[in-house]
C-alpha cells in the first residue's frame, strides 16, 4: 500500500460517498485511476466494505453497554448463536476475566435484560457481567492517516 492508497482510504473513511472524480481530482489521478485503485484495494481486501454510520440514539438504540461473558470452549456454534442477537455489535474471544466481550445496543435496560437472558441460553454460558455506558466521549474504527502520507 503506497502513499495515494492510504489517502484513498482515508478519503473514503471521511466520506464513503465521494465520486471517484472527486477521489481522483484530491489524490492527482483521474477518476478512472481512482477508481482502479479502490477496485484494487478491495480485491487485496484493504477495503472490506462500504456502509453509512448510523446514530443509534437516533435509530431507537440509546442504551450502550459491554458484556463480559464467562464460559466454558468457544466454538463455532457459540459465534452463530451470539450472530443471531441482533442487539449485539461485536463479540470478541479475550484473555482476562471472562471467554467473551460483547458490545450490546438495545433501546431500554428492559431490552438489555432479554438479551442477557438469551445469552444464557446460549450452551456453555455459566455468567455475564455488563458494564453500562453512561456518556461516550467518542467511538472511532481503524484511520489511516492520510495528511502526512
Amino acid at each position: 500500500m503506497d502513499r495515494i492508497d492510504k489517502m484513498l482510504i482515508g478519503i473514503l473513511q471521511d466520506d464513503a460517498g465521494r465520486s471517484y472524480a472527486a477521489l481522483g481530482a484530491a489524490v492527482g489521478l483521474s477518476s478512472g485511476a481512482a477508481h482502479e485503485r479502490v477496485r484494487k484495494l478491495r480485491e487485496r481486501g484493504l477495503i472490506r466494505r462500504t456502509t453509512i454510520e448510523v446514530d443509534p440514539v437516533a435509530a431507537g438504540r440509546g442504551v450502550l453497554s459491554f458484556v463480559l461473558v464467562e464460559g466454558q470452549a468457544w466454538m463455532g456454534a457459540s459465534g452463530e448463536a451470539l450472530l443471531a442477537i441482533p442487539e449485539i455489535e461485536e463479540a470478541h474471544v479475550i484473555a482476562g476475566p471472562a471467554s467473551l466481550l460483547v458490545k450490546v445496543r438495545t433501546a431500554s435496560t428492559r431490552e438489555l435484560q432479554e438479551v442477557l437472558r438469551r445469552l444464557f441460553e446460549i450452551e456453555g454460558v455459566t455468567g455475564t457481567r455488563t458494564i453500562m455506558v453512561l456518556e461516550s466521549f467518542f467511538e472511532r474504527g481503524l484511520h489511516l492517516p492520510y495528511q502526512d502520507a
